[in-house]
């Protein structure tokens, strides 16, 4: 697909794309004007408008920095998506997941298709190693609102996150989250969990590997 940017507007769009990768976040509206060299806002505002049209950034406006590279953007570039690195999951009993902020991670264009949300979570604990999830992997979980029995999903457990096996079925306990180590008890689904996503990579020692 032929996306016909302007140079003007592919200044722009590295300027994004360099920014967040160095800093950790967009940048500001002001901040894009400087490193653009203009002094008229409204040069900075026609840019991206147009940026958003042709569907290479989304932008959400209530923020001060809510801009977004899409698939297509990165494509334009010729440069690997980049992805946030939010913190610690565990595969074990459910923990907090914390986020960290201003660090962001480049991803080969064939882990990171998905037009939906992505990112990264560091692995703590041994709950999953049969399905060669090991303490200290990272993996990449894909935002959804459905999911199969059998998936590897993210799960928030009251507040608390955890890594496991979505299982859904005909025998009792009907829906749970199932680790894959045997030392580990099953965990009966309720009103109070939600799947936040699917992991669909895992990153090991260097490598990405599917998730199964």
């Amino acid at each position: 697909m032929d996306l016909l940017l302007t140079k003007r507007q592919r200044d722009m769009l590295s300027i994004i794309y360099n920014y967040i990768k160095d800093t950790g976040y967009p940048p500001t509206f002001e901040e894009m004007r400087v490193l653009l060299g203009v002094s008229s806002n409204q040069s900075v505002i026609d840019l991206l408008n147009h940026l958003e049209k042709k569907k290479v950034i989304k932008r959400n406006e209530s923020a001060a920095r809510g801009i977004a590279i899409l698939p297509l953007g990165y494509d334009a570039l010729e440069e690997k998506p980049l992805v946030p690195f939010l913190g610690m999951s565990h595969t074990g009993a459910p923990i907090d997941v914390f986020e960290i902020e201003g660090e962001w991670r480049p991803l080969s264009g064939e882990v990171a298709k998905s037009s939906n949300d992505i990112f990264l979570l560091k692995i703590s604990g041994d709950s999953m190693i049969n399905a060669g999830i090991d303490h200290g992997d990272k993996v990449l979980v894909e935002v959804r609102k459905e999911f199969s029995t059998g998936d590897i999903v993210l799960a928030d457990v009251e507040g608390k996150s955890t890594v496991k096996r979505f299982i859904s079925d005909d025998h009792p306990p009907f829906v749970y989250l199932k680790p894959e180590n045997p030392n580990y008890p099953i965990i009966p689904f309720t009103h109070k969990m939600r799947l936040v996503g699917k992991v669909v990579s895992i990153l090991k020692q260097g490598q990405w590997k599917g998730a199964n």
